[in-house]
């Protein structure tokens, strides 16, 4: 088996023990890469206890071999680039050939065995966040144990003592190696029916993260504390993020977990979700309320469920504006309002390329071309079945089809409304708007414009 062409297959499928020779089990389990940014189709386990699998959002789940009742997974850390949307790639570091790594899919009970190989130039630890767990396998470097060497291979051994959605990252020279895209995901599935987890048809799981990368770059910056220029979902900005696709009526939970450095007010248009869980567990029916937005915190795991019942393409996103959007300079100034008639032109004689931003408002950079340096994302892009989307970073759209079989993941296009449910232009004749009346005047308020002193302008 070609381990790098793993995922060429319609569906992954695991190694099962009786796949694997008794040389190959006192070995360590091969690798298993990946070097695509796409979102592969659930696995489906074929050893061990059964359970319903996830779909990581532009992610994968890492494939186990047993070994003697222990499910036995091998992470390597190393450099890898990705594609962060297209037109795009970064030089990150991450685990399995992707950043974030693989999800790590288990069941409550499962003892764990995970081989963690380091070949970055530096040292590394991995940190199993939210897990009960000997206190020797709790993957913080210099307290539970040594660091890991470039080139050595460590072993993390523990059962899965407790159902729900968590992550894994390092907890050695954190804030470059968290900054350069090491994460991952961990969803611990309940061995029985759990009276605070519901069953569900579609099961999504992505990370929220974020980079500083200037433009024509491809490093992030790994000192940068708040000003990022790149909000990202398993590290891909819209349009590089897929939609989540499913079929009306189906059950749907989605995982969210945020390693950025600041909180993400997540929000659904179309339907009401309840948050029923976090990295601390389910949560009490007590605690649940319905929402169209939960604000997901640092370092926070939060799960939303609702039947998809409304037919159609809804967006989903982070609610912070700055972060549905794409690289941009924060210092630029409001030139709103702006009078430029007969200054782009004398500009453009002496700097050809340039171009008039923000005159009347930023839509207009959703349709302009205008140059960029190589490997630089637009910051507003996207396009929907009705022109320019103007959106980038953490967006992307749930898609509920009617027709939509089950179990399956595919986009179904675009989404026709029907005869008399959309928005259209009102063509007689518009009514008069009457404007706001003066504070204790009864008179129409009178406009003040502020000019400068000496200006042909009249003062008002």
């Amino acid at each position: 088996m070609n381990r790098r062409n793993f995922f060429s297959g319609a569906a992954l499928t695991a190694v099962a023990a009786a796949s694997v020779s008794k040389v190959a089990l006192a070995a360590l389990p091969e690798p298993v890469l990946m070097d695509k940014p796409d979102t592969a189709p659930p696995l489906h386990p074929e050893s061990g206890r059964p359970y319903n699998p996830v779909v990581t959002l532009n992610g994968w789940t890492l494939p186990w071999r047993m070994n003697n009742g222990v499910k036995e997974f091998h992470l390597v850390a190393e450099p890898v680039v990705r594609e962060i949307a297209p037109g795009m790639r970064a030089h990150l570091w991450g685990y399995n050939g992707q950043s974030p790594g693989p999800t790590i899919e288990v069941v409550e009970g499962d003892r764990v065995r995970i081989f963690v190989t380091n070949k970055l130039p530096e040292h590394t630890s991995v940190h199993w966040h939210g897990q009960r767990l000997p206190n020797g396998m709790d993957g913080v470097s210099g307290l539970t144990q040594p660091w890991i060497p470039v080139g050595k291979t460590f072993v993390y051994e523990f059962v899965a003592r407790r159902p729900g959605t968590f992550m894994y990252h390092p907890h050695a020279d954190e804030m470059t190696q968290m900054a350069m895209g090491m994460m991952g995901f961990w969803v611990t599935h309940p061995k029985t029916k759990h009276p605070l987890i519901s069953e569900v048809q579609r099961d999504f799981c992505f990370l929220l993260n974020a980079f500083d990368i200037e433009p024509g770059s491809a490093t992030p910056k790994i000192n940068t504390m708040l000003d990022f220029n790149l909000w990202t979902w398993n590290s891909r900005a819209f349009p590089g993020i897929d939609s989540l696709n499913v079929r009306l009526g189906d059950k749907v939970r989605i995982r969210v977990g945020n390693l950025t450095m600041t909180n993400h007010p997540i929000h659904l248009h179309g339907h009401e979700f309840v948050v029923t869980g976090s990295d601390g567990g389910p949560w009490p029916q007590a605690a649940r309320a319905p929402e169209v937005t939960t604000d997901v915190a640092v370092g926070q795991m939060r799960q939303l469920e609702f039947v998809a019942d409304e037919e159609g393409d809804w967006a989903f996103h982070c609610h912070k504006s700055h972060h549905t959007m794409n690289p941009m300079g924060h210092n630029v100034p409001t030139m709103i309002g702006v009078d430029h008639r007969g200054l782009v032109s004398k500009l453009q004689k002496l700097v050809p390329d340039y171009m008039l931003m923000g005159e009347r408002g930023m839509a207009d950079m959703g349709e302009m071309e205008m140059p960029l340096p190589d490997n630089t994302l637009p910051m507003m892009t996207g396009t929907g079945p009705y022109g320019p989307l103007e959106m980038g970073g953490m967006f992307s759209t749930l898609k509920v089809r009617r027709h939509q079989k089950a179990g399956d993941y595919s986009d179904p296009g675009w989404y026709a409304q029907p005869a008399g449910t959309q928005a259209y232009e009102w063509l007689d004749e518009a009514p008069a708007t009457p404007r706001a009346a003066a504070p204790d005047s009864g008179q129409p308020a009178v406009e003040l414009k502020a000019v400068k002193p000496n200006s042909h302008l009249q003062h008002h």
